[in-house]
């Protein structure tokens, strides 16, 4: 499986609209290779660069498996980010370069999940349905 974006490729800046010096949109993602027999997609977000330990974005699931996400959409059910929303915490970082992994799932089933799930929660529920997995890496520096 393939994860690319339109707006930037793998280890490169992502644009400033994408960011909090911008509007903030989610990218658009390209998904390539999901197995046919995939059910879902499953979305993780996160900055292991934070200061303080890693922050989550982004937690999506039960996506459809399309092969795309289109820009500033809500494909699926959200789980809470660190700020402890449902939504996309569009990168910003305090200081320095920092780098954030978009990782794509193909899950073999829908998860009976509940918004709100944490990554940890959507983690332990995708063990042993994991058909595929992909991740594209942004980054991101204020000026």
């Amino acid at each position: 499986m393939k994860l690319t974006s339109p707006d930037f490729k793998n280890n490169e800046y992502v644009p400033k609209r994408m960011s909090c010096d911008g509007p903030g949109l989610s990218p658009a993602l390209l998904i390539e290779g999901v197995p046919s027999e995939a059910k879902s997609l499953a979305l993780i977000v996160d900055d292991p660069d934070a200061p303080a330990g890693t922050f989550i974005h982004w937690v999506l699931f039960n996506i459809s498996v399309t092969g795309k996400i289109e820009e500033g959409t809500i494909p699926g059910k959200q789980g809470i980010n660190t700020a402890g929303e449902l939504n996309y915490v569009s990168p910003c970082p305090p200081s320095g370069t920092h780098r954030y992994f978009f990782k794509i799932y193909a899950l073999d089933d829908t998860l009976d999940l509940n918004e709100g799930i944490t990554k940890a929660d959507l983690e332990l529920a995708m063990q042993g349905h994991i058909l595929a997995q992909a991740q594209l890496i942004g980054l991101c520096k204020r000026k």
